[in-house]
């Protein structure tokens, strides 16, 4: 009888923990829902009011829309542009453009930038050797360069992903390098007892280590790219977005040009929400940020 107690009492004390533990849980769940409710609501909400705040500026004088153009000039304007076209074209083959350049210059200057990264990293002395030339190079405003690069590979593709290419390599190879540098010393110790090659340390513990850093470059120098692209494009080109802006610039058309800024912005954007996709994907043993946990 007292035994048949005991296990009754320890049913219930569990059964009990169980559906409290399931109550903190979807509480929990719940907390976080609400928090981005509210996040998508204020935004939403603070966009309503800058755009807002815009319009009746401009309709009541308070800023000269010749310069800054409205968000209902910016938006019919947007519509034209895609029912029928820009003046260099339709809208899609422009976006293409730019996009092209800019993402043929993001990859080969963030591959570029990685590899550099992690040898210089691996490397002592081969870092001691080409730090002072990297510091100089860094030194340079890349924008700068984009003249050089029109007059050496002409108006096309080559000199815009130049320009992104040089735009996106600094970033990321100072990332990578600093994501392998503070790699962890006990974990690359203990590889190395375990008869772990140098090869191995690098692909198994000091490249998971410096994806944090690697990524977080990543999200920042694909915005550099399109810079790089669109300044390229500004100085020369046939086609792109920048064109667009620099046609829109020389005619005093501030619609056009404030139209191919949003169009910029969707595009980046879309870009950062597909990286993080694939960050996610990839760093999965990365605890969720701590605005995730609450």
């Amino acid at each position: 009888m007292t035994i048949d107690i005991v296990q009754n009492s320890s049913a219930m004390a569990h059964t009990a923990t169980y559906k409290s533990d399931q109550q903190i849980e979807a509480a929990a769940q719940i907390a976080i829902a609400s928090r981005r409710r509210k996040v998508v609501v204020y935004r939403l909400a603070l966009l309503v009011l800058l755009l807002g705040g815009w319009e009746v500026a401009g309709r009541t004088g308070a800023i000269d829309p010749f310069f800054f153009a409205m968000p209902s000039q910016i938006a019919i304007r947007l519509w034209t542009w895609i029912v029928n076209g820009t003046s260099q074209g339709p809208l899609w083959f422009e976006v293409w453009v730019t996009m092209e350049e800019a993402i043929i210059g993001f990859l080969t200057g963030a591959v570029a930038g990685v590899l550099a990264g992690i040898a210089l990293g691996r490397n002592q002395f081969a870092a001691d050797v080409f730090s002072i030339y990297i510091r100089i190079a860094n030194a340079i405003p890349r924008i700068v360069l984009a003249p050089i690069f029109i007059m050496a590979f002409g108006l096309g593709l080559p000199s815009k992903v130049a320009v992104a290419f040089v735009m996106v390599f600094f970033v990321v190879f100072a990332n990578a390098f600093q994501g392998v540098r503070e790699a962890d010393r006990a974990m690359i110790a203990n590889a190395q007892i375990l008869g772990a090659s140098k090869w191995d340390v690098t692909r198994s513990v000091v490249v998971p280590s410096a994806l944090s850093w690697i990524f977080a470059s990543l999200h920042v120098s694909f915005g550099f790219a399109i810079v790089g692209a669109v300044v390229g494009e500004l100085l020369g080109s046939q086609h792109g977005i920048g064109q667009i802006i620099a046609i829109a610039r020389g005619s005093f058309d501030s619609p056009g040009v404030f139209g191919g800024m949003v169009v910029l912005i969707v595009v980046a954007m879309l870009a950062d929400y597909i990286m993080t996709a694939i960050e996610h994907r990839i760093v999965k043993w990365r605890p969720a940020p701590l605005s995730e946990q609450s």
